[in-house]
């Protein structure tokens, strides 16, 4: 876990900064400190001064800086910038360019997530499953479909207004967070509304599965209720307690009915139909990979459709963002469930080291930073941006004392959002 998290927020630090880095270099201003993680008091793991700039790794992962000359932030105070304005100093050039230096770690970390996210369906995913192919049979509906009124068989052929191409586009974080269904029920075209306590039903799995599927077994983990019951790699489910199983989605809500409980199996192995009783763990899981055919037609993904659906898989979770943070304010979401401090990502990154998993959480990772910078917090990136804006819009710059005093309320905000998430975390390790 820590060597992932290490890893990841070291890449995207290093990414984000050199956003600013790259575009006070592109306005001639000096450049005297690029960090990776903080050089608190003065202790760091490396450093080497190359020109004018110091390069270096510090001791505390909590971010990362860049120090431009002539700029007030979290190493330069109003006392440091009391002599007149050089040239090359940040606080000398104009306000649009310094808006620019600001928004560059934004942008860098936005198009980093969609590099991520462009490889990571390249080289790990490969295809996706057309819309166009599941509406040859529509959609299965899980329970939570079920329940604001789709039913097996259903065709989406619009969310929000919008066409999807793949299937996981009909089932995205913001159809949970609310968002409106299109759907053709044989001829009949409909409109389903998600209600807006919706996302609380995120954690129950996917809203919709495949109608025609074959499943059978994958690996089975050697500690878990599977490999008890005497479940084999190939074996394919006929049957779990009463229901006959078609699809995974069979597979999926039979196990959650019956979690902490037991259930009997009836597979086909080799041509013959063997019968086996297994124990169901708490979460509602044998304990196997499931080996999933169905017999759609899929697309591959290549690098030029990878950019294309990385940017539309970013624009979704930057609008989820800034839809769950809402709901965060207005109390409908639990924060101590939400907010996350280096702990709880690295749970999230896991204990195994799988390049899939870590990539998908750093691009991840990447369009949250962007996020959460672009918030009109000063100390961070947007709050400097704010301020830009209002010099840019009304000609008047705003005083370096008022300027300093801003930066340390955002940065006690920031601290005590920071303690907070440590602590929910540390809550939730021993809860």
């Amino acid at each position: 876990m820590a060597a992932q998290l290490l890893l990841g927020l070291s890449l995207l630090v290093a990414v984000h900064e050199f956003g600013h880095f790259i575009t006070a270099k592109l306005f001639k201003m000096r450049v005297n400190k690029f960090y990776i993680f903080f050089d608190a008091w003065d202790k760091k793991i490396w450093s080497k001064k190359i020109g004018e700039t110091e390069y270096g790794i510090g001791w505390l992962p909590l971010g990362g800086y860049v120090q431009i000359a002539g700029m007030i932030d979290e190493t330069q105070d109003a006392k440091d910038l009391s002599s007149e304005p050089e040239e090359w100093e940040f606080r000398s050039k104009p306000a649009w360019q310094r808006f620019i230096v600001m928004i560059g770690g934004i942008v860098m970390n936005v198009l980093t997530g969609i590099l991520i996210f462009a490889m990571f369906l390249n080289v790990f995913v490969k295809d996706y499953i057309p819309v166009s192919e599941v509406n040859k049979d529509g959609v299965y509906a899980y329970k939570a479909a079920r329940d604001i009124g789709i039913e097996h068989g259903d065709k989406v052929i619009a969310v929000n207004g919008q066409t999807p191409e793949r299937f996981k586009e009909i089932q995205s974080t913001g159809v949970f967070l609310g968002g409106e269904l299109t759907i053709d029920r044989k001829g009949e075209i409909k409109n389903i509304q998600t209600p807006p306590e919706f996302f609380k039903r995120m954690n129950e799995g996917p809203l919709f599965g495949l109608m025609n599927e074959t499943v059978k077994v994958g690996a089975v983990s050697d500690t878990m209720p599977a490999k008890a019951a005497g479940l084999q790699q190939g074996d394919e489910f006929l049957r779990i307690a009463s229901t006959p199983i078609v699809r995974f989605a069979d597979v999926s809500e039979v196990l959650k009915e019956n979690k902490g409980g037991e259930v009997d199996l009836l597979v086909k192995r080799n041509g013959q139909e063997v019968a086996l009783h297994s124990k169901v763990t708490d979460s509602g899981t044998l304990g196997f990979v499931a080996d999933v055919s169905n017999n759609y037609q899929t697309k591959a993904y290549n690098w030029a459709n990878g950019f294309k659906y990385g940017s539309l898989d970013g624009y979704e979770l930057i609008k989820a963002q800034v839809i769950s943070f809402g709901m965060l304010f207005t109390g409908k979401i639990d924060p101590v469930e939400s907010i996350s401090s280096p702990v709880g990502i690295a749970r999230i990154y896991g204990g195994q080291w799988d390049w899939a998993r870590f990539w998908r959480i750093t691009g991840l990772l990447s369009f949250i930073l962007a996020f959460m910078n672009i918030l009109p917090i000063p100390a961070l990136d947007g709050g400097h941006m704010v301020f830009l804006s209002y010099e840019m819009i009304t000609g008047r710059k705003l005083s370096d004392a008022f300027l300093e005093k801003a930066q340390i309320i955002g940065f006690l905000l920031i601290m005590g959002l920071m303690i907070f998430a440590l602590g929910s975390d540390i809550y939730k390790l021993f809860r």
